[in-house]
């Protein structure tokens, strides 16, 4: 498979982005409250624990089931797809992705391209390459669209402009945007976006989109939205482009009410997403809206290879909700530009590797104290803390034939692993972890003042009150 060209290389430069977000606590403070705010809204969605059992329950089945029939339900979905008159593409890498995209834009002798939210078309990188090719390619959900002004890349990816204040933004607005005079009024803002947006969907003759499920059984491909921008980009303009990684796919429409609901309630605390798209077909005679022409690109970009170990295929799970992020303590600390992946926090984690390969990557497994708050989140049951542990096991083990990961081994270092053997050989024995325990005891003295980063951020300590160390004494006497 051949490597796409980053514009953003997360190997370099991860522990300053994260030092630098550390070290500013405006920064830490937004991030601390919106991430609260979202884990409130979240948890009042799930009053009764039984019920958001069961559900997660569900939604871990439905998903395990489409896997283990991903390639029957691939072919099932494509010749559905092309009974109903919608243009199926195969696309292995970013580039082949890409290279699909700008050819249909291109041989329709088309310039403007309006999106919908898509994290897959973030993970191609397409603005970039429409850009090159002289493409205008704007985003139309208004969180995409500000970090599209700012020339950043989402930092979350369900609100993508969290990290950004209302002033930040009407600065933004005033510098960007032509005969823009500067309001930090939400309203105002808001209103400013939608009228540049309204604008470009009547001027835009390509479309695109995500895709949030996609039918096998009818050939339906499912959109979940909040703004009516997807609305509006998979209508207005003459071409409707989707794309979607290969794992987005169901069996049957009953697969996806169980999910929907785990999405929006554990995404963005909703009973219910305002707008729920279903595109079936190209506009049909009679007709008065939706586009003249429909395709779906169908993305792999490492996917396949994750599916092929059964253990790592449980990343291709998720639903794509960000409530991992929205409880990571450490994504909470340095946000998602730190981790310089489309995916960041917990997901990102789990999923850039297989993406990126362990070589641009493998730091990221080891950036998680496996507190296991991802996993006790997570809709349908990732179990994230134990696929981080086989992460590092394969980007830090010494490489072997046959790998199951690109990069495996990316991390080794023979020093490393001969004092983790060290370490192992001294837990296994009794004796001997009383003999060093006795050691390090006495010659604490040797160790270096200061200790690394975490031993200046965290709380030192403090001893126990007196009252109940008595108590402790009594009791360990008792």
């Amino acid at each position: 498979m051949s490597e796409h060209t980053l514009h953003f290389k997360p190997a370099e430069g991860f522990r300053a982005r994260s030092k630098a977000v550390v070290d500013n606590p405006f920064l830490r403070q937004s991030f601390r409250g919106a991430m609260d705010f979202l884990m409130s809204k979240r948890a009042a969605q799930f009053p009764d624990p039984e019920e958001l059992e069961s559900l997660r329950n569900l939604g871990e089945a439905i998903r395990q089931y489409n896997l283990a029939k991903l390639p029957d339900l691939l072919e099932r979905l494509e010749a559905n797809l092309i009974r109903n008159g919608i243009k199926v593409h195969w696309a292995e890498t970013p580039d082949e992705a890409n290279a699909i995209i700008l050819g249909i834009i291109q041989g329709h002798g088309a310039t403007r391209m309006v999106k919908g939210k898509s994290m897959v078309s973030e993970e191609i990188e397409l603005n970039h390459a429409a850009e090159a090719a002289g493409i205008e390619a704007l985003e139309s959900d208004m969180g995409e669209y500000i970090v599209q002004l700012a020339n950043e890349k989402p930092s979350h990816i369900i609100m993508p402009a969290i990290h950004k204040t209302k002033e930040e933004i009407a600065r933004l607005f005033h510098e960007k945007v032509p005969g823009v005079d500067y309001t930090d009024n939400v309203d105002a803002l808001i209103q400013i976006g939608r009228n540049v947006l309204r604008q470009k969907f009547q001027e835009a003759e390509i479309g695109l989109s995500g895709v949030n499920f996609a039918v096998a059984e009818t050939g339906t491909l499912c959109l979940v939205e909040n703004e009516g921008n997807g609305r509006m980009c998979t209508t207005a303009p003459a071409v409707h482009i989707a794309i979607t990684g290969i794992e987005k796919i169901v069996e049957k429409l009953e697969h996806v009410p169980p999910l929907l609901s785990l999405l929006t309630r554990s995404a963005t605390g909703q009973n219910i997403s305002t707008y729920f798209n279903m595109i079936s077909s190209p506009r049909k005679p009679g007709e008065k809206d939706g586009p003249e022409e429909v395709h779906l690109v169908l993305l792999d970009n490492g996917r396949s290879q994750a599916y092929a170990d059964e253990q790592l295929r449980k990343t291709l799970q998720c639903i794509r909700c960000g409530a991992c992020m929205n409880h990571c303590p450490v994504y909470t600390r340095i946000g998602g530009h730190a981790y310089g992946t489309t995916y960041p926090g917990p997901i990102g984690k789990i999923v850039s590797p297989h993406m990126l390969g362990l070589d641009a990557t493998a730091g990221l497994t080891t950036a998680s104290s496996l507190c296991g708050a991802c996993g006790e989140v997570c809709p349908v049951k990732i179990p994230i803390p134990d696929l981080l542990i086989r992460l590092r096991s394969e980007a830090f083990s010494a490489p072997h034939a046959n790998p199951a990961m690109r990069g495996q081994g990316a991390g080794h270092s023979s020093l490393i692993s001969a004092i983790w053997r060290g370490w192992a050989l001294v837990y296994r024995s009794p004796a001997l972890y009383r003999a060093v325990s006795w050691l390090g005891s006495r010659f604490g003295w040797l160790m270096p003042s200061r200790q690394g980063a975490w031993t200046t951020v965290r709380e030192p300590l403090r001893p126990a009150p007196k009252r109940l160390r008595d108590q402790l004494k009594e009791r360990n006497k008792a």
